[in-house]
């Protein structure tokens, strides 16, 4: 079944958030636009190349309205010796959760549970709590964070524009599309 359309499942969890732990809650992703992004672990290799290049889209989310969670199997206690170890993770300002009991990556759909390890899920969710995009990666390809800009642009102009949509490539500012008999086999 597919998780678009769907809101998220409850849970709990502790997070590593600018030097304190925290508790999130799938609350606290509501009345805002999230991005969530599962990875497999802390202390490895293409992860913290992702979650440093999150960190870059960061402030271009925030102004979007936008609050980024990471999400992994490993505990917040990890995250934060992560961020105190890493030169690439010590930059990072958005919220690390802590799933040890694997209950979010199962939520998400994207325990690998032979591994005990989450795939490299994207998640962007309405202010609703409604999943609106889902990508997942094979664990050895990376993912672009820049690509995330454009998605919430788009979610966030079809939210506000019922009854049009965004065609493929579609930047800020571009032509929309209104789905109608007249343009059926006219695009």
């Amino acid at each position: 079944m597919s998780l678009i359309g769907t809101e998220v499942k409850p849970f709990v969890a502790q997070a590593y958030h600018n030097g304190d732990f925290i508790e999130v809650t799938e609350e606290n992703m509501k009345g805002k636009w999230s991005v969530v992004c599962f990875y497999p672990a802390d202390f490895t290799f293409v992860c913290p190349t992702e979650l440093a290049d999150l960190q870059k889209e960061y402030a271009t989310l925030k102004d979007l309205g936008v609050e980024v969670y990471s999400v992994s199997t490993d505990t917040h206690f990890t995250h934060k010796a992560w961020h105190d170890h890493s030169e690439a993770i010590s930059s990072i300002e958005y919220v690390m959760i802590g799933d040890p009991s694997q209950k979010i990556s199962r939520n998400f759909e994207v325990l690998n549970e032979e591994e005990g390890l989450a795939d490299r899920g994207t998640f962007i969710i309405d202010p609703d709590g409604v999943i609106q995009t889902v990508e997942i990666n094979a664990g050895g390809i990376g993912r672009d964070a820049s690509t995330l800009v454009n998605k919430i642009k788009a979610a966030q102009y079809v939210r506000k524009n019922p009854g049009e949509v965004c065609p493929a490539k579609w930047e800020e500012g571009g032509e929309t599309l209104t789905p109608g008999l007249d343009l059926v086999g006219k695009i």
